[in-house]
């Protein structure tokens, strides 16, 4: 890659039938807020797949890391369709399952006993993010 990656792009999964994309979403909030604000951004998967050229234009010339809820992969695939190969992709359940958590049974409400799963898959995220930034 011929530009130094200032700044590391992540695409979230937008799911919300599964408590596994809730999960992404909040461990990708922690990562853009609190643990690499300043080596991050994120780009809306919706606004991205719908023609968002700022996001795709993004995704193209800078990495980006992936980070879905379930199987289907719909952010990785849609970001190598749209603007080129991710620099890393993340699955939420094998990240869960590396490290022992059960996945949670609510989607929606998320306390103190979430917290701990949470705060693993932001660091991972966020070792994910140093790995792409050394590579640049």
């Amino acid at each position: 890659m011929d530009i130094h990656a200032t700044k590391v792009g992540i695409v979230s999964c937008s799911g919300e039938e599964k408590s596994e994309g809730t999960i992404c979403r909040l461990a990708c909030r922690k990562v853009l807020d609190q643990l690499r604000p300043c080596e991050t951004v994120t780009i809306c998967l919706p606004l991205f797949i719908s023609g968002g050229e700022e996001e795709r234009r993004f995704a193209s010339k800078f990495p980006t890391i992936t980070v879905d809820g379930c199987e289907k992969l719909c952010a990785a695939k849609a970001t190598e369709k749209l603007s080129g190969k991710p620099s890393q992709s993340l699955l939420i359940p094998e990240i869960l399952r590396k490290h022992g958590f059960a996945v949670p049974k609510s989607r929606r409400n998320y306390g103190p006993g979430e917290a701990p799963a949470i705060q693993t898959v932001a660091e991972e995220i966020a070792l994910a993010v140093d790995k792409v930034r050394e590579k640049s």
